[in-house]
């Protein structure tokens, strides 16, 4: 069979699915496989093991939550202030909260990291990565914080995404309003 890149990400978004609903245990090659509607041993020509399958989900998982450029350009041509840091902000939880299986699967990742070193080494180079490339975005855009505040950021956002992708502790609240009160409160 060709390999072909489009077939991978149909792979590796099979994969992120069964994450998000069964969690590391119900991963395998074969139910890849078979929520994909492939041919049995589809997956193991485009991922021989189970850690290939960990870094090519890891990878569209990167992929599915890029920002969009046409949301960040508009963005990009306001002036630095700590309301320009809450659209920002806003549009990393939107991106999350809309592609709740691939947030739902992220997590699920990082659960089975604490447990697996071997998906903690590939999951912690990814995310260290991506908070390297927010720490630079920030600087680079000129907006409040540095390195302290955006790791808070992350801290707190990955707090709203658990409570509003499970069980709501506030479901009242806006999640909106809510990032507002994190960056008022973060960035005084």
């Amino acid at each position: 069979m060709a390999r072909n890149s489009q077939r991978r990400s149909e792979l590796a978004d099979a994969g992120i699915s069964i994450l998000a609903a069964e969690g590391a245990r119900g991963l395998t090659h074969r139910a890849i496989d078979v929520q994909a509607g492939v041919p049995k041993g589809t997956t193991s020509n485009y991922f021989k093991t189970r850690e290939d399958v960990i870094a090519g989900l890891i990878e569209r998982i990167g992929e599915r939550l890029a920002p969009d450029p046409d949301v960040h350009a508009p963005l990009a041509a306001k002036a630095p202030s700590a309301a320009l840091f809450a659209e920002y902000t806003r549009d990393i939880v939107a991106r999350l909260l809309t592609n709740r299986e691939v947030t739902l699967a992220l997590f699920e990742l990082r659960l089975e990291a604490s447990r697996r070193p071997e998906i903690g080494a590939v999951l912690g180079a990814w995310q260290r990565s991506s908070f390297r490339g927010d720490v630079e975005f920030n600087l680079a855009a000129g907006l409040p914080g540095g390195a302290k505040e955006i790791a808070l950021f992350h801290y707190a956002i990955d707090g709203l995404l658990l409570d509003r992708l499970t069980y709501p502790i506030d479901p009242e609240t806006s999640t909106d309003d809510i990032v507002d009160d994190l960056v008022n409160g973060l960035l005084r």
